[in-house]
């Protein structure tokens, strides 16, 4: 697939025109990256945004004790590091993969000077950088306002809508997850993420099966919020 193709399926640029998304595509520099790599780390100079090709990547944030706290999981079609096409500063969490990944890297600079030879695109990328730091803003409210299993309902959704398609069986699954994981997402412990999931399945609104949480009832879970 080309990197115009590519970049037509994300998000970030859904709304640019066939015109643009080939001047853009100019500038992306394709990088490989193992599973367990670091591709940036919490506190690094930010020069680029990074779209997630193939593969898994992880975010995560330090809290004041020194405990590892996952902020966000994103997968082919995602991308992150956008705070640094927007000030240059500092990376404000670290980035790891969790699998095997395929990245291609927009510096600042280019995008930039893409910007400067396209400037009806600035709207289309603002609104879409917005809608990323709304989904920052509704995480900081759910935690303040919304029970356990609810933010676990919640959180479920949206990994396993970030993933983009369902599964080989039609269902919808979240990525292949620990209960460990999942505590450090939605903020709790590994045995309340157990009672919860407990509580959910009574619900008759997911399964766990073979390591992944599967979405029985989407639509039941999106009720609940």
């Amino acid at each position: 697939m080309s990197f115009r193709s590519l970049l037509a399926e994300m998000p970030l640029f859904a709304g640019l025109s066939a015109e643009q998304l080939d001047a853009l595509a100019a500038f992306l520099r394709p990088r490989a990256y193992r599973k367990g790599a670091v591709v940036f780390s919490e506190g690094d100079a930010g020069t680029s945004l990074y779209l997630i090709e193939k593969g898994e990547v992880k975010l995560t944030i330090l809290s004041p004790d020194g405990k590892e706290v996952i902020v966000a999981l994103l997968g082919p079609g995602g991308f992150f590091g956008e705070l640094a096409l927007l000030d240059g500063g500092s990376r404000s969490a670290t980035a790891v993969a969790r699998s095997d990944a395929r990245l291609l890297a927009l510096e600042r600079e280019h995008l930039l000077q893409f910007l400067e030879r396209h400037p009806q695109a600035a709207a289309s990328l603002l609104a879409a950088l917005s809608r990323r730091l709304r989904r920052t803003t509704d995480m900081v409210h759910d935690a303040a306002f919304l029970d356990g299993p609810t933010r676990l309902a919640k959180t479920l959704l949206h990994l396993a809508e970030a993933r983009r398609r369902p599964g080989p069986d039609g269902v919808l699954h979240s990525p292949r997850l620990t209960q460990e994981d999942l505590a450090e997402i939605v903020g709790g412990t590994r045995e309340s993420i157990n009672r919860w999931l407990r509580v959910l399945a009574r619900e008759g609104l997911v399964r766990r099966r073979r390591g992944l949480v599967e979405m029985l009832d989407p639509e039941g879970l999106r009720r609940r919020l």
